[in-house]
């Protein structure tokens, strides 16, 4: 061995990831060089020296079990360390191949980092938590390789085109000096190398071969014809690699980056290296980066690469070498970066521990009000409430510790947007003072469902545990549970909802229409109780909104007390701010727009909703003289005046009245506005927008969605004459009020009575779409773009039975729809695989399979189509594959009929 040389006199660098590529690297050096007898004190690589070609080569590679873009930067940072004059470097090794109809990219073939559409070789990406049906995050492409490596790839890509190369030869002469090596780095049996189709996937931790597992069956293989003599076996490939911190073990993945990207290649190392270590990376294709990895061709896709690269060395002349900078003048920002990421690992457990903890927030609940909060205060005119805030019940209870104010207030008064004043005051008075702790619910009588006892009282605790250090009761009450995927009872929660109070110096909690809460589960009554429990206990001040109910008024006896109704300068601001909505005429006489004001004002009598209506009403007006028709109507409403009683019945005319300007539309119009009405009051919970554009998008007999038939959102709220209003935060379309809800069900048999029967039609002609036909979903992200793309179709899978269940008569399209299997699969997995908290991969696919249309009509109740399924000589005792019958079904939900 020669004498060992300055570490100086080497200028190219050479990283490999593991230890077959670092012999394979070894194996293609010319000559090998002593250690040097100088290295940095902090360097802990392991080096061979050598030369290839006419340049002094030092080869370093990853420590044993250790990949990745960050170890990588770490290995090329020691080097420059003690190799500071280092000016090109090569990433040199094994990769798994992209490969698709552009490029036949096989086992054996290399791949070189090129410039692709003026971004450099590498694409740099973040890969997902866990592997299979992950989806990636691209973070962007890295610098290119310097001048001097891309001239000579262009140059030996030339030479290769015309004379074809000699890595072959080269890797076989290799192994005939170190027969050791030829074992682990020939070149495999060519029938080892099998292109699987994407949807074929090895199982799941079986080390077994695919040879024995997935098998040689023609049609799971992509086939691809023996390459001719006349092409180069093994290919070299020049375009983008993708680089990330994590394995890329699925074949869906892979072909989207390959599409989408013209991705060749996917490795682990590269992306720590290209924006601070100028360098070429040279990949071996080993596997295809699906889930049949194969470790047969490491060894010789090592070789490959190494051969590769040596014959790219032996093309760059020394002196073209010397005239780059020195990597270390170049690398001022990467040990400071480098610095900054092992710093940065304490931020990192941080941010896992945060994730965690949002893990557990959401396993709580699932509910957020902050969406709800947010709209409420949006439809806050400026400047109201203040009378409220100003008072001096509510500035007692703010000062006071263990206080609570009621605030009953009538139908209409305003009552859910002066919680959200209350609650925003709250905010905005304790912003800087993490002692204080704030929670509030509003209850709302559509989504009963979700607003039981423990859904509001984890709400509570949800709330208060995000604002502080995460309380360890909250991740021992989710230990307890998560193993057997239990839910915390009433009382486990209510102790960690104590425990956490305590924490705390105050806490206020705000509960807004208390009325609203279910009274048949006895949540009206024990939501106070605990919360008055919780207050003997901690320092809580605890505020309520209601109707005036007697069994309410009773919870609350001893308490201060501060009647919501809306005071006339409030209703002026409203009006004030709303008379844009009015005809042009109005514009140009303040005297008319005093006057709506004043008598508005007289007439609703501390109900806004009416000052809502009214206003609404006055739309259509389009001279003074018919505006001034209707105030004098006002006028006489407001002289007559209105008794307790009489509000409830002025409120009624008012919504007969919007009806009659909904029917006094031109029929188009009228039809979308009392179709609107009727979904949104017989719906079985609340509908986002789009559910509703989809609804009323459908004809009887359509076999796919019509998108030209979709409504525009602002075109179905101006139909419903002021009744219908849209919460911009969560989508949801509803009524502008419980009233309003109140008075549609009472009157529903006289302006809709088939309303029922219309939406289970509209839902069974939903279900039963062309593109349903397929059945269920294999994988999670085919049944969530289902869900997605089809936005009815959720609402329509649960709900449709119920709405057949209260329908008059038995449509044909429901019998129909019930015998057709693949589509009653396809409902069934709509129906009973939901994806909660504890979902995990193939959520989608945990429902019971044979399920029938008698199943199915069972489930629901609906007596007339389980009558009608039987008729057709089905098995009324047929099993699923749950071993549930339908007669189970029935059973389990209350159906005796």
């Amino acid at each position: 061995m020669p004498n060992p040389k300055d570490p100086k006199d080497y200028t190219v660098g050479w990283v490999c990831a593991v230890s077959t590529e670092y012999v394979a690297a070894q194996a293609f050096l010319d000559d090998r060089h002593d250690e040097p007898e100088y290295m940095s004190q902090n360097d802990n690589n392991d080096y061979t020296l050598g030369q290839v070609g006419k340049h002094n080569v030092v080869i370093a590679v990853l420590p044993d079990g250790e990949y990745g873009t960050s170890s990588a930067a770490i290995v090329a940072r020691d080097m420059l360390h003690s190799f500071p004059n280092v000016r090109i470097g090569l990433m040199v090794g094994i990769g798994g191949g992209a490969p698709s109809q552009r490029h036949d990219i096989r086992l054996g073939d290399i791949v070189v980092s090129a410039p692709r559409d003026g971004k450099g070789g590498v694409f740099q990406y973040d890969f997902g938590k866990t592997i299979q049906d992950q989806s990636f995050r691209p973070t962007g492409f890295l610098n290119q390789p310097p001048t001097v490596l891309r001239a000579a790839v262009s140059g030996l890509r030339a030479k290769y085109e015309s004379e074809s190369h000699g890595i072959e030869e080269a890797i076989n002469d290799t192994l005939e000096k170190k027969p050791r090596l030829r074992k682990k780095y020939k070149r495999p049996d060519p029938s080892s190398d099998r292109l699987y189709q994407s949807g074929v996937i090895h199982p799941l931790n079986d080390v077994a071969s695919c040879a024995a597992i997935c098998g040689d069956n023609l049609s799971n293989l992509i086939l691809r014809p023996e390459r001719t003599k006349d092409e180069d076996n093994p290919a070299i490939h020049y375009g983008l690699i993708a680089s990330a911190n994590q394995l890329i073990k699925d074949a869906m993945v892979r072909d989207k980056l390959a599409a989408e990207k013209d991705v060749l290649c996917f490795e682990m190392e590269a992306a720590g290296l290209m924006n601070h270590f100028p360098c070429l990376v040279i990949r071996g294709i080993c596997d295809y980066s699906d889930s049949h990895k194969n470790k047969e061709w490491q060894g010789y896709a090592a070789m490959a690469a190494a051969a590769y690269a040596k014959d790219l060395l032996c093309r760059i002349h020394p002196k073209k070498v010397e005239a780059e900078k020195m990597i270390s003048e170049l690398l001022s920002g990467v040990f400071d970066a480098i610095s900054r990421a092992e710093a940065g690992i304490n931020m990192m457990r941080s941010e896992f521990n945060r994730n965690e903890n949002l893990e557990i927030l959401k396993w709580l609940t699932p509910i957020e009000y902050g969406p709800q909060h947010s709209d409420y205060l949006k439809r806050r005119e400026p400047g109201t409430g203040k009378w409220l805030l100003g008072s001096v019940e509510y500035q007692t209870w703010l000062d006071s510790s263990k206080q609570t104010l009621f605030c009953p207030g009538i139908p209409g008064s305003g009552k859910t947007i002066l919680a959200a004043i209350v609650v925003d005051d709250l905010i905005t008075r304790s912003r800087n003072d993490p002692t204080i702790g704030i929670a509030y619910i509003y209850c709302n009588f559509r989504q009963r469902d979700d607003q039981k006892i423990e859904d509001l009282l984890a709400s509570l605790l949800k709330q208060l545990a995000r604002s502080r250090s995460f309380p360890e009761s909250v991740k021992d009450l989710y230990n307890r549970h998560k193993k057997m995927q239990t839910r915390p009872s009433i009382d486990e929660i209510s102790k960690a909802l104590q425990s956490v109070s305590a924490m705390y110096s105050k806490v206020f909690i705000v509960v807004d229409a208390l009325d609203e809460c279910q009274a048949s589960n006895g949540c009206l009554s024990k939501l106070p109780s605990h919360i008055f429990n919780l207050q003997a206990k901690t320092v809580i001040n605890f505020l309520a909104t209601s109707r005036p109910i007697p069994d309410i008024d009773g919870e609350f006896k001893k308490c201060l007390r501060r009647e919501i109704l809306a005071t006339n300068e409030d209703v002026h601001r409203y009006l004030d701010g709303h008379m844009s909505d009015l005809p042009r005429f109005v514009f140009k006489r303040p005297d008319i727009q005093e006057e709506i004001k004043t008598e508005i004002t007289r007439a609703v009598e501390g109900m806004f909703l009416l000052a809502q209506l009214y206003l609404d009403s006055l739309k259509d007006k389009t001279s003074v003289r018919e505006m001034n028709s209707a105030l004098m109507q006002l006028r006489k409403r407001s002289q007559q005046g209105l008794g307790e009683n009489k509000k409830s019945e002025v409120l009624e005319k008012a919504y007969e009245q919007a009806m009659d300007r909904i029917d006094s539309q031109m029929s188009g119009f009228r039809l979308l506005g009392r179709k609107i009405l009727s979904w949104i009051t017989c719906a079985k919970r609340q509908l986002t927008t789009s559910e509703l554009q989809h609804a009323l998008a459908v004809k009887i007999g359509d076999t796919e969605l019509d998108k030209d038939n979709l409504r525009e959102i602002e075109d179905m709220v101006s139909v419903c004459a002021g009744l219908v209003t849209v919460d911009k935060e969560s989508n949801i379309i509803r009524l502008v009020h419980y009233t309003t809800q109140e008075y549609f069900e009472r009157t529903q048999k006289a302006w809709c009575p088939d309303a029922e029967s219309d939406i289970t039609k509209i839902c069974i002609t939903y279900l039963s779409f062309r593109v349903f036909d397929s059945g269920f979903c294999l994988t999670d992200d085919e049944f969530e773009e289902r869900l997605q793309s089809n936005k009815l179709y959720n609402y329509a899978a649960h709900n449709w039975g119920h709405h057949a269940r209260k329908a008059l008569t038995l449509c044909i399209e429901v019998v129909n729809f019930l015998n057709y299997e693949a589509k009653v699969e396809g409902s069934s997995q709509a129906l009973i695989a939901i994806k909660h908290y504890s979902s995990h991969p193939e959520y989608s696919r945990e429902f019971p399979r044979q399920m029938t249309g008698l199943h199915l009509a069972a489930y629901f109740g609906v007596e007339k189509a389980v009558k009608a399924v039987l008729q057709e000589r089905v098995e009324a005792d047929a099993k699923n594959t749950y071993g549930r019958t339908p007669l189970s079904y029935t059973a389990e939900n209350g159906h005796e009929a």
